[in-house]
């Protein structure tokens, strides 16, 4: 009996991915803060499309299980200290987004493009939810002397700032889906 084992080579390829997208990023300062726009949206909003939403959150969950274990896989280090960081809510995001993608497109190679976008842009918000959230605990309950970030002040910097470009990377994250997929499919 042959054995398909493309489903574990792309869930492998996306976990490489995210760790790639990680490090092709724009630093953006606002302030006091540096907000950073990579291409790990991008390939979240893939993942959950090519893989659909369980395996495509497990795919990128298994980037951040490598982060976290100590391999320099995020942006700016690796290791379970991330868990400290106001920010580490986004990274949480990005198997959420996957996931979320995933289930807003259904089956992704019947679905037509408002419906591929609509999913991208529902993932893209799931991330910006579980990466906002985050902040907020943590800014404002758990770290000490950071004097608080209101709501307001954390929109504007961890929303406002980025929801724009990261969108765009949505779009095309979909317009790649669907010209690779036929030959992903063969």
């Amino acid at each position: 009996m042959k054995e398909n084992h493309a489903p574990l080579a792309l869930c492998g390829l996306f976990t490489a991915l995210m760790a790639v997208g990680a490090f092709i990023h724009i630093m953006v300062p606002l302030g006091i803060w540096q907000v950073t726009i990579s291409l790990q949206i991008f390939v979240a909003v893939l993942a959950g499309l090519f893989l659909g939403r369980r395996l495509g959150f497990l795919s990128v969950l298994a980037y951040l299980v490598l982060g976290l274990a100590g391999l320099p896989v995020f942006a700016h280090g690796g290791g379970l200290g991330y868990l400290m960081k106001p920010t580490f809510g986004f990274l949480l995001g990005f198997p959420c987004a996957a996931w979320m993608t995933g289930l807003l497109a259904g089956n992704p190679s019947r679905a037509g493009l408002k419906r591929l976008l609509g999913a991208a842009f529902g993932g893209e918000m799931v991330y910006y939810a579980c990466g906002l959230v985050y902040y907020d605990v943590m800014f404002n309950l758990v770290l000490q002397n950071t004097g608080g970030i209101g709501l307001v002040r954390l929109l504007e910097i961890w929303f406002l700032s980025t929801v724009l470009p990261d969108w765009v990377l949505c779009a095309l994250a979909v317009l790649v889906y669907r010209k690779l997929a036929p030959m992903v499919r063969r």
